[in-house]
C-alpha cells in the first residue's frame, strides 16, 4: 500500500468534495505530519517549529469552525502504531465535525480562515484528511 501525504487536495479530490448531492454532517479525520522548521511561503523569518506553526492555525480554526456550526471533536499526539504498518508514523491526529461539506467550504472561504491558513501550510509536511460520515449522524459521546 502506498501512502502519500499532501497539503492540498488533487483536482479529483476537490471535485468529489464539491459534489452537490452530498448531504449531512461530515467528520474529517486528520493525520498530521509536521516540518521540523516552519517555512512560510512569503519567506518570513521564523523560529517556530512546524508543529508550533500548525498550532497557531489549529487555535484559529477552533474559533472559526464554530461560525459554520462545526467543532473540533478530538486532537492528540500519536504515541505509537498499535496495529498494521506504515513507513512513517503521523505525529498528531485530529477530528473535526462540520454540519455539511457546504459548511466546511464556507469556512475555508472566510477571510479569517485565509489569514490563519498560512500557518497550516508553513507547518505541515503533509497529512491525510479522511472524510467520514456517521450513518446515524451520531457524534462521539460518553457511555
Amino acid at each position: 500500500m502506498e501512502v502519500q501525504n499532501a497539503v492540498s487536495p488533487t483536482p479529483e479530490q476537490l471535485e468529489g468534495f464539491l459534489d452537490p448531492e452530498a448531504k449531512g454532517a461530515i467528520y474529517m479525520v486528520n493525520l498530521l505530519s509536521f516540518k521540523e522548521q516552519a517555512e512560510y511561503e512569503d519567506g518570513r523569518e521564523t523560529n517556530l517549529s512546524g508543529k508550533e506553526a500548525y498550532q497557531i492555525y489549529a487555535t484559529g480554526v477552533a474559533k472559526v469552525i464554530t461560525r459554520v456550526g462545526g467543532h473540533i471533536g478530538f486532537g492528540a499526539d500519536v504515541e505509537r502504531l498499535m496495529l498494521g504498518e506504515v513507513e512513517t508514523l503521523w505525529e498528531q491526529v485530529a477530528i473535526a465535525m462540520y454540519p455539511s461539506r457546504a459548511a466546511m467550504l464556507e469556512m475555508i472561504q472566510m477571510p479569517e480562515y485565509a489569514e490563519i491558513s498560512v500557518h497550516r501550510t508553513a507547518g505541515l509536511a503533509g497529512q491525510l484528511n479522511i472524510e467520514t460520515v456517521s450513518p446515524a449522524g451520531v457524534w462521539l459521546s460518553k457511555a
